[in-house]
């Protein structure tokens, strides 16, 4: 039973980071109703730029736990000062809310190895 919970912590952050990219990713087909041409490409690119920056954040996750708890939280209360305090609250759920749950198990993650170790 201990082996399975330890396998459930450790793979349900690394599952849920990489399916919160994909979503995000989503957000990036907006450029095609805005803009025509080569300025499709570049804004494409920029849309995507979270996304590359936390799939970076993944790969190094992937190994230290705690890199992903502090980048997935820390993007969550980033999001959150960024678009301000005056919009509706699905903004904060749909975008804070999968990535504060992704950092909180990738540091249940980090916690568990320590146990192991210890």
């Amino acid at each position: 039973m201990e082996k399975k919970i330890n396998r459930f912590i450790y793979w349900t952050p690394r599952i849920l980071s990489i399916a919160f990219i994909l979503f995000l990713s989503l957000f990036a087909f907006d450029v095609f109703e805005e803009y025509s041409g080569w300025q499709v490409i570049l804004g494409f690119l920029i849309h995507l730029l979270p996304s590359f920056i936390l799939l970076a954040v993944i790969l190094i996750a992937w190994k230290y736990d705690l890199v992903g708890a502090i980048a997935f939280l820390g993007s969550a209360v980033f999001y959150v000062f960024m678009v301000g305090f005056d919009r509706p609250w699905s903004w904060y759920i749909g975008i804070s809310g999968p990535a504060a749950v992704v950092g909180i198990l990738f540091f249940l993650s980090w916690l568990q190895k320590r146990k192991n170790e210890a």
